[in-house]
């Protein structure tokens, strides 16, 4: 019987692996022009995430946050325990592994793949771009590095893909309760910088704490996703409404059949139905198209209580 050589062994568990865990359809089902869309944010991303490191956080003594302050810790701790540096974008990378396991099964298959290159991407660009001292103030680091951190974050989420890290366990909770990122990271990323302070000073902390707030801010305002609208539209042609909005949005609404306007008399009816701000575009095209004359009013920054579904485009 002929034997099957060590490498073939490990591609036959590779396929079987990739198998199990759905990862060869995902892939495939993924279009040309997905991947073009998303890669490229996630090389914004890491650009940005590596310049707020290398240009505000390193030089400042400031620690960013979720997973990359994470990192930076425990590269501070390496220095000083075991003799030698561990590199940032090492502890980032190894941080991200597990928290990319949780994403697979809680979040989206294709969000864990992007999630997975953004992570890879923001490594790289940490270990290659050096780090700069542009000034010596931790203030302003804090400040320019929570806001170019919050950038990249907020266009990243804003692109369907995660930065990593406690962003996704963010999603998770936000998923299940429906709170605001912003706002659960910083409760996450208050924990952190206790564990920083703690250890390091705090000082260090604290000018931490400015950083996480300005980033969590950033984040929230490029973030729109998050964001609900509830819109309710009085129009002669529900049925047309409806089919578009179930199609191109793949959202529901309630029906209020019977209405009547008080000027000429005309029987209406009036439908409500709750967006996100990114689907407002979409929204306002698919009004232009099914009817132009309808009267629709918009409610901005809604809460819902009950289930909206987050859909994994």
């Amino acid at each position: 019987m002929k034997k099957t050589s060590p490498e073939r062994l490990l591609k036959l568990q590779v396929k079987r692996a990739a198998k199990r865990f759905k990862l060869l359809q995902v892939l495939k089902s993924i279009s040309k022009e997905k991947y073009d869309e998303k890669i490229s944010a996630s090389i914004v991303y890491g650009f940005l995430s590596a310049v707020a490191v290398n240009f505000f956080f390193q030089p400042g003594n400031v620690y960013s946050s979720g997973a990359t302050g994470l990192a930076q810790v425990l590269t501070a701790l390496s220095s000083r325990f075991l003799g030698f540096t561990i590199p940032v974008s090492v502890t980032f990378y190894a941080i991200n592994i597990p928290l990319m396991l949780l994403a697979w099964y809680q979040i989206g298959h294709k969000f864990t793949i992007f999630t997975f290159i953004t992570v890879s991407m923001s490594s790289l660009f940490i270990q290659i771009v050096p780090v700069v001292t542009l000034t010596n103030d931790p203030i302003i680091n804090a400040l320019f590095g929570g806001v170019v951190m919050g950038l990249g974050i907020g266009f990243a989420l804003r692109n369907n893909i995660s930065s990593g890290g406690t962003d996704i366990v963010s999603l998770t909770v936000r998923k299940r309760t429906g709170r605001n990122v912003g706002s659960i990271s910083l409760i996450v990323n208050g924990t952190i910088m206790l564990i920083a302070g703690v250890t390091f000073g705090w000082k260090y902390a604290l000018y931490s704490m400015i950083t996480i707030f300005v980033s969590s801010r950033v984040t929230d305002a490029i973030f729109t996703k998050q964001k609900k609208m509830q819109a309710m539209i009085v129009t002669s042609h529900p049925e047309k409404v409806i089919a578009k909005i179930h199609k191109r949005l793949q959202r529901g609404a309630t029906i209020i059949n019977d209405a009547e306007g008080t000027y000429n008399h005309q029987h209406k009816a009036v439908l409500i139905t709750v967006i996100t701000r990114a689907e407002y575009n979409e929204f306002k095209y698919i009004m232009k198209k099914s009817d132009p004359d309808a009267f629709v009013s918009i409610s901005d920054n809604v809460h819902i209580l009950g289930r909206f579904v987050e859909l994994d485009k």
